[in-house]
């Protein structure tokens, strides 16, 4: 509604001319500006997200500053991108550079909620993220009582690494779609005279969640990590986004996010011991979240009560001198399709005592709901935060669950 020509035939390249001519629908906008104002005015704590594929400059900004009012604005090309790359590309054709540059592409200043998949990955005729990653597989592969195929391997860790590397760098907002976070198997079908008026695909099966035997419980138990680790930490809420490493040759990704930092490692096989990470604040650095922890269905590679020491870079104050524009560094492992954590402890303060009381509260908040998860965790402490494309088949009846 903001143009005249509704975006029909219009591809946006990011020219101003496009946004800012006689083909926008000025009332339309004043319209908008309207409506966002009298919604703040009757409800201050209301919050108002635009969907719009154009990249209309101020959508997000305050009607007082010539804005039109929107708290937040849909990340929308992410999604698009990750079905793309899951769709076309081999894994080692990922370019980390694309996959950053695709999720930090959003207007300074202008807050974005970012969303792996939707509804319109999730009904009849497109495929979910897991779906894409397992395809089949996901109806016969998901039980704990087998191995996991490698098919299986893959899903699983790709899908806690798309969703969370998309919530940490995608925006200051995160969306997900009702089961996309323990990778729902089947896509929503409502009844229509194609389906012969069936109610069969007009559901979610919330019980594959709760049924302990299978591996959706990792997936489940890794999103809600993702939460309660922005929850007590607040990193979406911090204007600090730092990216400070795109390796394409080892495939990894490293940034900071608040005083977080993040290592993301896509290679389908290498392991990295001794990885040097760059970061801003020296210190001590402990892991927070580990994608490979046996609570999420990985394999525990990563050592959780392994104090991370930071060593000074550079000429203090020249930052080209430093590494990869960051004035201290530390090393870390990094297994094949793993996304880790890291933390930077506050020592001898009330500070750290409290930063101590999260990671516990976190830990019983998360574990309580894996009571009866590997008999080996029992043994360690753990100080973690823990926790129309690609058309659907022929339609045809489910395939039982192991």
């Amino acid at each position: 509604m903001l143009y005249h020509h509704h975006g029909i035939n219009m591809a946006f390249t990011g020219n101003y001319n496009e946004y800012f001519s006689e083909a926008t629908d000025v009332d339309a906008v004043v319209y908008l500006m309207l409506a966002s104002n009298l919604i703040h005015s009757i409800l201050p704590d209301a919050t108002v997200i635009a969907e719009d594929v154009s990249g209309m400059p101020g959508l997000g900004r305050p009607v007082t500053e010539g804005g039109i009012g929107f708290d937040y604005r849909l990340a929308m090309a992410i999604p698009d991108k990750w079905i793309d790359y899951l769709k076309n590309k081999k894994d080692e054709e990922w370019s980390m550079n694309e996959i950053t540059w695709s999720l930090t592409n959003r207007r300074y200043t202008e807050k974005c909620v970012a969303y792996a998949e939707s509804h319109d990955q999730a009904i009849v005729g497109d495929k979910t993220i897991a779906f894409l990653l397992m395809d089949k597989e996901m109806y016969s592969g998901m039980s704990c009582l087998t191995e996991a195929s490698p098919v299986i391997e893959r899903g699983i860790a790709l899908h806690k690494m798309i969703h969370f590397l998309t919530m940490t760098l995608g925006g200051e907002g995160y969306l997900n779609f009702m089961g996309n976070e323990f990778g729902h198997p089947d896509w929503i079908d409502f009844p229509r005279e194609g389906n012969g008026w069936s109610y069969d695909k007009c559901r979610r099966q919330w019980d594959l969640v709760d049924t302990d035997h299978l591996r959706f419980k990792f997936l489940n138990a890794f999103n809600k990590a993702m939460n309660l680790l922005d929850e007590k930490f607040e990193f979406l809420a911090s204007a600090k986004q730092v990216v400070s490493c795109m390796d394409e040759d080892n495939k990894v990704i490293v940034f900071e996010r608040g005083d977080l930092v993040f290592v993301f490692n896509f290679h389908s096989e290498n392991t990295y011991e001794g990885y040097k990470v760059g970061c801003d604040l020296p210190g001590k650095y402990r892991v927070a979240l580990d994608s490979d922890a046996w609570e999420f269905g990985g394999h525990g590679r990563v050592g959780h009560v392994v104090d991370h020491f930071t060593t000074p870079e550079g000429i203090p104050g020249v930052p080209e001198t430093n590494f990869n524009n960051r004035p201290n560094s530390f090393k870390v492992l990094s297994p094949p399709r793993t996304c880790v954590v890291y933390y930077r402890v506050e020592e001898d303060s009330q500070e750290s005592k409290n930063e101590a009381g999260a990671v516990k509260e976190v830990q019983q908040n998360t574990n309580s709901s894996h009571e009866e998860s590997r008999s080996a965790e029992a043994d360690e402490p753990i100080q973690m935060l823990v926790p129309e494309i690609g058309a659907v088949e022929d339609e045809k009846e489910d395939e039982p669950y192991d």
